[in-house]
């Protein structure tokens, strides 16, 4: 009974082992084959943008990207100012909204009341599901109004004697431009870095915020040499996922930005980003040239959003080895 039993236990687990061997070797061709299918669809973008902008680079060269004027009767066109307006808007954005969204993400895990926790938490993440179309309507029927009426003249009455800041928030209100532009997308990339930070200071494990409280640290401490330090690859994971949704929005800018091909050194003035201008102009592009022109300003696009993730992701490799070492 013993010696016909074994030979039959052995069969079951040498089947088992086959199943999980081929079960394995199928998970690895899989997972290999998504991978590999990301790099080609990255390659394809990469190749049709080039392809389709390369009329336009050949035809204007280096000045394509250093050149303001945007003319479409003459066929002259430079993404000087698409570029300027991209990055300064982004740039605006993150800088108000990585400040904002730690501060609140710090409140939700360390200060707020426990029956308050959820509803504020769940408030913050139904903002990053309103469509950027809405926000773009806010922004011109509401947002803007009010910058023009109350903001504005405030900060130029503020500012008007001060060199520097006088010609950074100088001109008429127009309540439109570049900084409420800027601070729609504060509004927009805020639950990222507010509900991405959160998590991760969830993280931290409770022990390390005891140990520092039984010390005699304060809050402010604990948070500053505590969890910042613990969780500062995923705040900045968080910051980058925000500054992607800056340079890449389109409708929201497009509402409140003006969509004026300049640029000007107040932040009051209208002007327009590299989303923007594609998104008004492709579909009245009539010349081979002119559409060329729209294609290269995405290409320019998608090489700015490459070098800032990537230098990101440089950034935080050197984080972690600074932390190993």
């Amino acid at each position: 009974m013993t010696s016909t039993t074994m030979p039959s236990q052995d069969l079951q687990r040498e089947r088992v082992v086959r199943r999980f061997a081929l079960t394995d070797a199928i998970f690895h061709a899989l997972s290999r084959a998504a991978a590999i299918l990301v790099l080609i669809l990255l390659s394809g973008v990469a190749l049709s943008l080039v392809i389709g902008a390369w009329p336009a680079l050949s035809a204007f060269g280096l000045s394509f990207f250093v050149t303001e004027s945007w003319n479409p009767v003459t066929e002259k066109f430079g993404a000087l100012a698409p570029i300027y307006g991209t990055l300064v808007t982004s740039a605006i954005a993150i800088v108000l909204a990585v400040p904002i969204g730690i501060g609140i993400a710090v409140f939700l895990t360390e200060l707020c009341p426990r029956p308050l926790r959820r509803p504020i938490a769940i408030a913050i993440e139904l903002l990053a599901g309103i469509p950027s179309i809405i926000y773009g309507i806010w922004g011109l029927f509401v947002f803007a109004p009010f910058v023009q009426t109350v903001v504005q003249p405030a900060v130029i009455d503020a500012f008007a004697n001060i060199p520097v800041l006088s010609d950074l928030f100088a001109g008429p209100p127009y309540g439109i431009g570049v900084l409420t532009s800027s601070l729609i997308l504060t509004i927009m990339v805020l639950p990222f870095i507010t509900s991405i930070t959160k998590d991760v200071f969830d993280t931290v494990p409770s022990v390390l915020k005891e140990s520092a409280y039984g010390i005699g640290c304060t809050t402010w401490e604990v948070i500053r040499r505590i969890v910042i330090p613990y969780t500062r690859v995923g705040i900045m994971g968080g910051v980058m996922l925000g500054l992607g949704r800056a340079l890449g929005e389109t409708m929201a800018v497009t509402f409140v930005i003006g969509n004026a091909h300049r640029i000007s050194s107040s932040l009051f003035a209208p002007g327009t980003t590299i989303s923007a201008t594609i998104a008004n102009e492709f579909t009245e592009a009539d010349g081979a040239l002119y559409t060329s022109s729209l294609i290269a300003l995405g290409l320019i696009l998608f090489i700015i959003t490459f070098i800032i993730l990537a230098a990101a992701r440089i950034m935080l490799m050197r984080i972690e080895s600074k932390a190993g070492a």
